[in-house]
């Protein structure tokens, strides 16, 4: 027992040191977000070779080849009501008839991906009834910029061009055989046709879903200066095919068509089976952007903005930090009933209340969650449960001191008596969680879910805390203290 009661210790320890460092505030941790450096890398991790940290998540990276092998997220995420931000509604552009209700949700995946890739982890995508999509984007201002991103259907193609001079369609919008399978021709009236085929459609070879990733990079392609680029890599089930293609075509040029514009025709210089590059005088902000779009693919159906309006913060930082005082207030106020009524075993339950607000804030940055003050409130509530359970314990103990038991023998039967009521408490309200975060998906419910998130996590790591972490201190501070535990009852609250 007393093996197994170290080892717990050693583990909740180093738990605890982790837990605290994540949640930690950026600024203590030295991190620097909106240094020019971390601007110029997108905060990849190759800021930190500059000696600036632009992000909390934790990277290790051994050989120093920017593919670290350690690299766990760690980030903030507040809502609008605390943050304020843009708040967006989507509206299918297209017959109610031509789409499911599958297609609408997974149209608000790929929304979800965008809006991620963006650095928006916090972002909160949901349908609302069987046309609609809401984007809440905390935090944002640049409304055109992160529309754009949303709407942008990135239909991507790789079209043959043998035979013709590439830069001369540069820019300009063409028809291809992928458009004419997806729209009408009267919406493609303005396009231009191949005019060694008799203005017949271009022949698209291959579209964006043979690619598997997409990333933007900074580099000389060859030429005299660097330039920002796209570097895709091809789904193995597409290689060979992809290989078969553009080594038939050496020498000539192959289209990279977005959304039916020209935006490169490089020549083929050799064949091309796993990877390739599109160029096309990007910006960083444009490279980054189409990157995103390729990665997160089209949008199976079309969207347009019904709305779209910035969002201040309701509450306001004096709110926000009156909030945080009102919590801190109470947890001190529990701290010191529980020490002053149970005495030592009310020693041990603040030390584990402390490990347990550690665990809570440290899981809110790693999931992330997003806090908001419904959220807020759902993790106070929490603490009050982590305290329950304790009581449920130390009563349990008392009783079996006053009847006659000796002290290791109470501690045992308190824990292993209580144990079936915090579960089955904790498992009803954890049920009452899940229905409140079914019904906070349903529209306008949405702080509801935020609620339900946290209240159910503090309930899910009480059973953790209240059980071994307790039980460890409790059994720790017992033998550091147990002849005058087992002679004076009254330290143990009796």
């Amino acid at each position: 027992m007393a093996n197994r009661n170290a080892q717990w210790l050693l583990v909740i320890v180093l738990l605890t040191i982790f837990s605290v460092y994540v949640a930690l505030p950026a600024e203590v941790k030295g991190v620097t977000p909106s240094d020019p450096i971390c601007e110029e890398y997108a905060k990849d991790i190759r800021a930190d070779t500059r000696g600036v940290r632009c992000t909390e998540s934790i990277i290790i990276d051994l050989n120093s080849d920017f593919n670290p092998e350690l690299n766990i997220r760690v980030t903030s995420s507040l809502g609008l009501d605390l943050v304020g931000g843009l708040r967006i509604l989507l509206e299918a552009d297209a017959p109610a008839d031509s789409y499911t209700l599958a297609d609408l949700r997974e149209t608000a995946n790929n929304v979800s991906r965008r809006v991620n890739g963006l650095g928006l982890a916090e972002a909160t995508v949901q349908v609302q009834g069987s046309n609609r999509i809401l984007v809440e984007l905390p935090g944002v201002r640049d409304r055109q910029q992160a529309v754009d991103t949303i709407q942008q259907t990135a239909l991507l193609e790789f079209v043959d061009f043998s035979g013709l001079n590439g830069s001369q369609f540069q820019g300009q919008r063409i028809l291809t055989t992928e458009q004419l399978r997806r729209s009408s021709p009267e919406a493609l009236a303005d396009h231009i046709g191949n005019p060694n085929d008799g203005n017949r459609p271009f022949q698209t070879a291959f579209t964006g879903a043979i690619l598997q990733a997409a990333s933007a990079q900074f580099a000389s392609t060859g030429g005299p200066t660097a330039e920002w680029f796209i570097a895709f890599q091809i789904k193995p089930e597409f290689a060979a095919d992809f290989a078969r293609f553009t080594g038939q075509r050496v020498g000539q040029p192959m289209a990279i068509v977005l959304d039916g514009v020209v935006i490169s025709a490089p020549t083929i210089q050799a064949e091309l089976s796993e990877s390739g590059i599109i160029t096309g005088n990007f910006s960083q902000a444009e490279a980054t952007t189409l990157a995103l779009q390729l990665r997160s693919g089209a949008l199976p159906i079309p969207l347009k903005v019904a709305t779209a309006e910035e969002v201040g913060a309701t509450l306001g930082q004096q709110s926000v930090a009156r909030s945080v005082q009102a919590g801190v207030i109470g947890v001190v106020v529990v701290l010191l009933f529980m020490l002053t009524y149970y005495r030592l075993p009310g020693l041990a339950a603040d030390l584990a209340l402390i490990v347990f607000i550690a665990l809570n804030l440290a899981i809110f940055k790693l999931l992330p969650v997003t806090l908001t003050l419904a959220a807020i409130t759902g993790f106070l509530i929490s603490i009050g449960t982590a305290v329950d359970g304790n009581i449920l314990i130390f009563e349990r103990i008392k009783e079996e001191l006053r009847g006659g038991r000796k002290l290791d023998e109470a501690l045992e039967m308190g824990f292993n008596r209580a144990w079936t009521s915090i579960r089955d408490s904790n498992t009803s309200t954890i049920i009452i969680c899940g229905i409140l975060f079914l019904f906070g998906q349903t529209p306008g419910a949405s702080i509801v879910s935020g609620f339900a998130v946290t209240l159910a996590l503090g309930l899910v790591l009480n059973l953790f805390t209240a059980v071994i972490v307790t039980r460890t201190f409790l059994y720790f501070l017992t033998r550091l203290f147990h002849k005058a535990a087992s002679e004076r009852v009254w330290l143990m609250g009796v």
